[in-house]
């Protein structure tokens, strides 16, 4: 049904949680599933000057998407959000709310702010709920991290604008003794929210979206300059991003190499990365995504016929080296040609030498794929070229 100049306002969903809580995969479960009828428009908002949740969400949906880059809307790019929000009035028939993920290192108050303070954003849009996404591993952990005077600590605001708290992740919560506890302390600072458990952010999206339950009396309540503009805002500076964006494809053995090395050294200080790779050799994008230690990475969703093959990522964390990670990572590009071709006679390394003939290059990420000259035609993966796993056979 086409909306008219004087039906009701829309709804606006504001999506928070600290870095790798899973907001980007409720996100998705939200907007592949079919139950509630609805379209939405989705703003992003990306701490870095390179985007990747676009390139991570569902290619299963039509919904308009719009990224808001290089900061927090929380801070010095929230003007971009209010033009974001006008931008998508053109629009306004074509959905039934809006839905803003926000960075994990969002303040959600001056983003709920713009909703109250800008007139032509008030007559556009109502503030339905703010949901926040919080992580049941490590969430006491950020609750507990003590910031530089005068910078607010981001997960502890998070929970307390919360109109409704998704606890994710309770699968790696060793029991429910601890699950109540953690739910205890959320309640402590925010104790009107309801609290949902869940695994892998499966939530019914009937208990997120218009279920009208944000409260500007409440927020009042412990926030009574909520509406003053001027209210200053710091993040921790030891916080940086690094977002790197680079044409062509990845060795995949050299990829899990530097992702081994770079979680082992400096995982406690990650926050959260995520990245969309083109693996040579492979038709599927690879994402990944961790959060400390904790990764995990797969092939899904093909590149398209036209789509450039590129690699983005983005790491977010305390005290990084951002030229170590880069060259890390400029290190798994494939920047040369093969020295074998197909046809080629070799000896393959399988723990002793042997000889063998190139049948495929570039075979499910592998360098080389190789027909040992064995009784059974073994066949073997090459998966770097370079002397230690491949080299030509003697004469």
């Amino acid at each position: 049904m086409t909306k008219t100049v004087t039906q009701e306002r829309i709804p606006v969903t504001i999506l928070t949680g600290f870095l790798g809580s899973g907001k980007t995969t409720l996100l998705n479960h939200i907007l592949n599933d079919n139950t509630h009828k609805m379209r939405f428009a989705v703003i992003e908002n990306e701490f870095g000057e390179i985007g990747v949740d676009e390139k991570v969400l569902s290619e299963n949906v039509d919904e308009e998407i719009v990224e808001v880059m290089n900061g927090c809307i929380c801070c010095t790019v929230r003007g971009d959000l209010v033009v974001a929000l006008k931008k998508l009035s053109a629009k306004i028939d074509k959905f039934d709310g809006i839905i803003i993920e926000t960075t994990g290192l969002a303040d959600p108050a001056p983003v709920v702010q713009t909703f109250f303070i800008d007139e032509e954003v008030q007559k556009m849009y109502k503030l339905d709920s703010v949901i926040t996404v919080v992580d049941a591993k490590h969430i006491i952990e950020r609750l507990d991290e003590e910031k530089p005077e005068g910078v607010e600590n981001e997960s502890v605001e998070q929970v307390a604008f919360a109109d409704k708290i998704i606890l994710n992740k309770t699968d790696l919560v060793p029991s429910s003794t601890d699950l109540e506890s953690i739910e205890k302390r959320l309640q402590s600072i925010n104790p009107t929210a309801p609290i949902c458990r869940c695994s892998y952010s499966k939530i019914n999206p009937k208990e997120l979206l218009n279920i009208q339950a944000f409260d500007l009396d409440r927020v009042l309540q412990f926030d009574p300059e909520f509406l003053d503009d001027d209210q200053e805002h710091m993040h921790d500076s030891s916080v940086v991003s690094l977002a790197c964006k680079v044409e062509g494809e990845v060795n995949l053995e050299l990829l899990n190499r530097w992702i081994e090395r770079l979680i082992t050294e400096d995982g406690a200080n990650l926050y959260r990365y995520k990245g969309v790779l083109a693996v040579k050799g492979m038709e599927k994008k690879f994402v990944f995504q961790g959060v400390g230690m904790l990764f995990s990475g797969s092939f899904e969703g093909k590149w398209k016929k036209k789509e450039k093959r590129e690699s983005r990522f983005v790491f977010i964390g305390k005290h990084l080296d951002k030229e170590f990670l880069k060259m890390g990572f400029e290190a798994c590009r494939v920047s040369t040609s093969l020295r074998f071709s197909i046809g080629t006679d070799v000896e393959a390394n399988c723990g002793t030498w042997k000889k063998g003939k190139v049948i495929a290059l570039w075979d499910e990420g592998n360098a080389y794929r190789i027909q040992l000259n064995d009784r059974n035609k073994s066949e073997v993966w090459a998966p770097i070229d370079i002397d230690a796993y491949v080299r030509r056979a003697a004469t």
